[in-house]
């Protein structure tokens, strides 16, 4: 079945001289994965490879057989040209880190509008603001809302948070949780919106640790996510 739909590129690898696979999240399907035959030697055609670098956000015409095979897509055109994503380095060390990420954490083939529609905002967001250093540590608790383990704001003036429960508590269990500091700033983010992320006050080695722990909760709620090798990468670009 021939579709258009917008659609978030999440990874595109090289298969073969000149063709692409590429994986993306579409509002109309979820993820799909698509084989673009011979675009990497076409310079005419109607697909770029450009259009597929990551977090590439595009209007695409597609043949959706939905048979467990590789897609195909028809057309494809930009649907909002990045002005500073890919050309800062910090913001491109972001893009790497997040769309690893989200193809570590997004695997259904279904519709889901407020997921796509936070990750348009979002990255729209982010490639229009300069002040961006604690945008992850927020995405990814964000993130949790749409794939269903969002902390519980229940007691959440306890001394700890736990990890494996998603809750806070006021005693110390054997799994992983957030006390002090850590938890001071992962409740930081708690309640509110990317205009604010500026507000919260971290140094370096925060930012590093809340990230760390932001990756294990991910670890914990998701069945086989495994954790970004994009990480180090990113952490010795915002030190």
């Amino acid at each position: 079945m021939q579709e258009t739909t917008k659609a978030i590129v999440l990874s595109s690898i090289k298969y073969g001289d000149t063709s692409l696979i590429v994986k993306a999240f579409t509002a109309s399907s979820g993820i799909k994965t698509y084989l673009l035959r011979g675009v990497l030697a076409s310079k005419r055609g109607k697909l770029k490879s450009a259009y597929f670098q990551p977090l590439m956000q595009l209007e695409i015409i597609a043949n959706h057989r939905n048979k467990g095979n590789l897609e195909s897509i028809k057309e494809a055109r930009v649907n909002f040209p990045y002005q500073t994503m890919h050309r800062d380095i910090s913001k491109n060390a972001l893009t790497l880190f997040l769309a690893e990420m989200l193809g570590n954490s997004i695997h259904e083939e279904e519709q889901n509008y407020p997921l796509f529609y936070f990750l348009e905002a979002a990255l729209q967001w982010l490639d229009t603001h300069d002040n961006i250093a604690n945008f992850h540590l927020f995405f990814l608790l964000e993130l949790t809302k749409y794939l269903g383990f969002y902390p519980e704001s229940e007691n959440d003036n306890a001394m700890y948070f736990d990890l494996q429960e998603g809750e806070f508590t006021n005693r110390p269990t054997l799994n992983p949780h957030l006390s002090e500091s850590k938890l001071i700033s992962f409740k930081a983010f708690l309640g509110i919106n990317f205009d604010a992320i500026h507000t919260v006050k971290l140094g370096k080695k925060d930012r590093q640790e809340l990230l760390q722990s932001l990756v294990m909760y991910f670890e914990l709620h998701l069945h086989g996510f495994k954790k970004p090798r994009s990480l180090a990468i990113l952490n010795d670009v915002f030190n």
